[in-house]
């Protein structure tokens, strides 16, 4: 395959997913407003810990993601957020339900080890 069609699908896939994450994320930042914060704590460490470590992961790695910033290590937490909602959180449930977010995982495991590509920020500073 061409690289320029590589690089324009890493895009494609660090665009797309995290745009779609964001629709989960920020609706979710909400909650921090609410007096106690209410909000699932599956690891034991606290609704407010859990909501922040979450709102990383569904909104400010995304963010990243989508411009090619520290493309890599904001996959992580990503990731691990995702790992967490399909293995924790839903994991008594059944495949469709935790079907988003092995989608999630699957795409932020790619990014990870794929990184950004030319058409990221990431790629406009190695040029420097």
């Amino acid at each position: 395959m061409n690289k320029n069609f590589t690089d324009l699908a890493l895009a494609v896939l660090r665009i797309g997913f995290s745009a779609s994450m964001l629709t989960h994320g920020i609706p979710k930042i909400a909650k921090l407003s609410e007096t106690p914060i209410k909000f699932a704590n599956p690891l034991g460490i606290g609704e407010a810990p859990t909501l922040i470590l979450t709102l990383i992961g569904e909104v400010l790695c995304p963010i990243l993601i989508l411009i090619g910033f520290k493309t890599k290590w904001a996959s992580i937490p990503a990731a691990i957020t995702m790992l967490v909602a399909a293995v924790i959180v839903h994991g008594a449930d059944d495949f469709g339900t935790k079907e988003k977010a092995v989608l999630y995982l699957i795409a932020f495991l790619a990014i990870f080890l794929a990184g950004a590509g030319k058409y990221s920020l990431d790629a406009m500073m190695k040029k420097r």
